[in-house]
């Protein structure tokens, strides 16, 4: 089952990479599309601020491994592969106002310190950006005070967006594994 899985992570990435290349930016052609009703929005600058609850462990788990390292020794988190679907809230608290969900995976993809390769699509739901969506695919090292990530695209009110999230641990629980992740993002979007 795990190299199954670890096989369709590999053929994610491969297709994300494949998608993500610049070498496709040298086929871009102005049509009539970008011409016409895109022209015409203005360009926003937006700043969402929010928390992001990571839960491994206990009750309510939102973040499960999916593929580990086999026989590693000595135990790492190297090559460990996690899926989540995590809480979004206004404030630190889980109990706060939710206002969407961080929907994706991370994987640990750094030898020498703990560093993943995060994929996430930050999906809002209630207020102004009901329905919207922002994706972020970047470098995420929990052990660092401060970390930024790209934001690498969108969909409703955020279409072509483009931007950075920065992240701030706000709380983690060492025994547990579970994280209250405080996140800033600037999103430029039409």
């Amino acid at each position: 089952m795990a190299d199954a899985v670890g096989k369709a992570f590999l053929v994610l990435m491969v297709l994300l990479s494949c998608f993500l290349l610049p070498s496709s930016c040298d086929r871009i052609e102005t049509t009539s599309f970008s011409k016409g009703v895109h022209a015409k929005l203005k360009e926003k600058v937006s700043h969402l601020h929010f928390y992001f609850h990571d839960v491994v462990s206990g009750s309510n788990v939102t973040a499960v491994a999916v593929a580990r390292p086999p026989n590693a020794q000595p135990p790492t988190l190297f090559g460990v592969v996690m899926v989540m679907d995590d809480l979004l809230t206004e404030g630190p608290e889980p109990t706060s106002r939710p206002v969407g969900r961080a929907q994706g995976l991370y994987a640990a993809a750094g030898l020498q310190e703990t560093g993943f390769l995060q994929a996430m699509n930050l999906v809002f739901v209630g207020g102004k950006y009901d329905g919207s969506v922002l994706t972020v695919l970047g470098r995420n090292a929990p052990f660092h005070a401060v970390r930024e990530m790209p934001v690498v695209g969108g969909s409703g009110l955020f279409r072509f967006a483009r931007g950075y999230a920065v992240a701030r641990t706000h709380r983690l629980d060492m025994s547990t594994g579970n994280a209250i992740v405080e996140y800033d993002v600037y999103v430029m979007h039409y």
